[in-house]
């Protein structure tokens, strides 16, 4: 099927969905058909008014009256220069408020894609269909639809008004119409093919380069500059030779084109003179200069169909990428009615199973209970399904097997944001945004004043740093966090977390990228904030966990222990006691 919607030239049924957006514009665009249709009829009309002046008054040597018709054509070139100016302005307006829609749609429906959408597509593509797709699909009404109905239209005038001044001159003009119109539709079936691979290698060069972008630091650490650079001019190389081959169909069919209007005007010419001079044919002097006219008028239009026509194509390529995504379903079933105002605190992992890949399960049926207010640990190897379970409780994936329920309440039950409202994470990959360190841990939330984030800094002990920085809380820490360190960004990080208040804190390796002294002050607000607050630690660095209530040991997706840390560390031959010796033992000997 894939194959068959390719080979068209044109997708009526993509089309008409895409006009589906136009229904809040009607008015507008019903007031650009008007313009085009004026724009077309002032334009035939010029011609027609100089044959009757030439006719009438110049080749009678008569010239009362004349200053008329020199008016006339005044005043149509002023009423077709102002059509072009309104129909161009509010085409080009219908097609970005049109855009403007879609792309809010399409940012608003990529918000609610699951985790997994994102870990298997490139963010590239995803930046392309949100940004040059979008722009592709505006020169759809600002260069294409409409273009093509004025174009199409002012042949249509133009050709009934040469049928009606004179048949036999039209009839030469016919003549060449369909050879135009054959190679107009080749023109079309090759364009659309090579705007499709186009549009391929546009993408592919985007994710290209936003990836080595991103890790320009480690390209560079691994001396892979050199790698990746001819990677580049492969990837370059292939995205020019798709625009040149649509550079070398362009050449050929406007030269075709050319050559078939310079022949026609020839032919025309050369018939009518012979006309003019033979009485008997009743072909005036007006008659042919009006064709001289009227020919640029018809073909010239046919040129720049086919040309916006490419424009068109390539739009409605670009609409089909934006709709597989918006077509696309992978969505958190949102179907829970049930609000959480404020969480006591209960968890409860009943018999889980989950798999990111189908068949290769992560967790293997994990049971455990977390009572409210309780601080639990969850420890083991890289792979072990620790982060996993955070995924989990805040729904970023569902489970395919047993139930994961919060003070008794099946999580399904709940709606995603009152859920995901009341349990606060702190990560091991910080990010943070361009933006100030205030708009970092608020997000930007009106509930959160500026006062309530200094106070929180003061309490955890990080208000001095932050107050050390240019503009304080207003100091812009640019991309991605580059003007803060590790640690910084990682006590930023845990601010944004503390601040919200949540009835379930998360802490995923918060403290793996920290200094020392970053870590005891984060160690030191998380025994201020874990009190009377359920909180999960997950950490490789076992000091963090010494305090816990409940320590859960994870190995190849199963508990193989669970125990406070003296209790785990009686246990002979202990997975925990193993970790234990091997991260401390060292440190008693230095």
């Amino acid at each position: 099927m894939e194959e068959i919607k390719d080979k068209k030239a044109f997708d009526l049924s993509l089309f008409k969905r895409l006009l589906q957006f136009i229904k809040p514009y009607k008015w507008v665009f019903i007031g650009t058909l008007i313009f085009a249709i004026g724009l077309a009829l002032f334009g035939a009309l010029r011609p027609y008014i100089l044959q009757v002046a030439i006719d009438e008054h110049v080749a009678v040597n008569h010239y009362d009256g004349f200053m008329f018709y020199v008016v006339a054509m005044i005043v149509l070139l002023v009423l077709e220069v102002v059509s072009q100016l309104l129909f161009i302005y509010y085409a080009s307006w219908l097609g970005q408020s049109v855009v403007k829609d879609i792309r809010v749609k399409l940012y608003q429906h990529m918000l609610s894609f699951r985790m997994k959408y994102f870990d298997n597509s490139s963010v590239g593509v995803l930046i392309t269909r949100a940004v040059t797709d979008m722009e592709r699909i505006a020169d759809i009404f600002g260069e294409g639809l409409f273009m093509i109905f004025s174009d199409v239209l002012k042949m249509a005038v133009v050709g009934g008004f040469m049928v009606w001044m004179n048949w036999k001159l039209s009839l030469i003009v016919f003549v060449t119409l369909p050879i135009m119109l054959f190679a107009t539709k080749i023109f079309q079936k090759y364009m659309k093919r090579a705007f499709e691979e186009v549009r391929n290698e546009v993408s592919n060069l985007n994710s290209f380069v936003q990836e080595r972008v991103t890790g320009m630091k480690i390209l560079q650490l691994f001396t892979r500059e050199d790698t990746e650079y001819k990677k580049f001019k492969i990837i370059n190389e292939r995205h020019k030779k798709g625009w040149l081959k649509t550079v070398w169909y362009n050449s050929i069919f406007f030269a075709v084109a050319e050559l078939l209007g310079a022949l026609t005007l020839g032919a025309v010419i050369w018939a009518g003179g012979f006309m003019v001079l033979d009485s008997a044919n009743a072909v005036s002097l007006g008659d042919l200069t009006a064709y001289i006219m009227f020919i640029p008028m018809m073909f010239r239009p046919l040129n720049q169909i086919a040309n916006k026509f490419n424009t068109l194509q390539m739009g409605m390529v670009a609409a089909d990428r934006v709709f597989k995504v918006l077509d696309t379903t992978s969505h958190i079933d949102d179907t829970g009615n049930r609000v959480a105002s404020q969480f006591k605190g209960d968890i409860e992992f009943n018999n889980v199973h989950f798999s990111y890949v189908k068949d290769e399960e992560v967790l293997k049926g994990v049971s455990f209970d977390v009572s409210s207010g309780q601080t639990i640990a969850i420890v083991g190897a890289t792979g072990a399904g620790k982060s996993t379970v955070i995924n989990l409780l805040n729904r970023f994936y569902d489970i395919q097997q047993g139930s994961i329920c919060i003070d008794q309440v099946n999580i399904k039950e709940l709606t995603l944001k009152s859920l995901r409202a009341q349990i606060a994470v702190v990560l091991q990959d910080v990010f943070l945004f361009a933006d100030t360190i205030f708009n970092n841990i608020t997000l930007k939330n009106p509930d959160i004043t500026e006062a309530q984030v200094e106070q929180a800094a003061k309490d955890i002990g990080i208000h001095d740093f932050i107050m050390s920085l240019p503009g304080g809380y207003h100091y812009n820490v640019k991309e991605r966090g580059v003007m803060l360190s590790s640690g910084q960004r990682q006590l930023i990080s845990f601010l944004r977390a503390y601040v919200t208040n949540p009835s379930i804190l998360i802490l995923d390796e918060a403290t793996s990228s920290v200094d020392n002294h970053s870590e005891q002050l984060i160690q030191n607000a998380t025994d201020r904030i874990t009190k009377n607050r359920t909180s999960i630690v997950i950490a490789h660095r076992l000091a963090t966990v010494k305090k816990a209530d409940n320590i859960i040991v994870m190995q190849a997706g199963y508990i193989v222990e669970q125990g406070t840390h003296k209790q785990l560390l009686k246990k002979k031959d202990g997975y925990y006691k193993n970790l234990y010796e091997v991260q401390f033992m060292k440190e008693v000997v230095v």
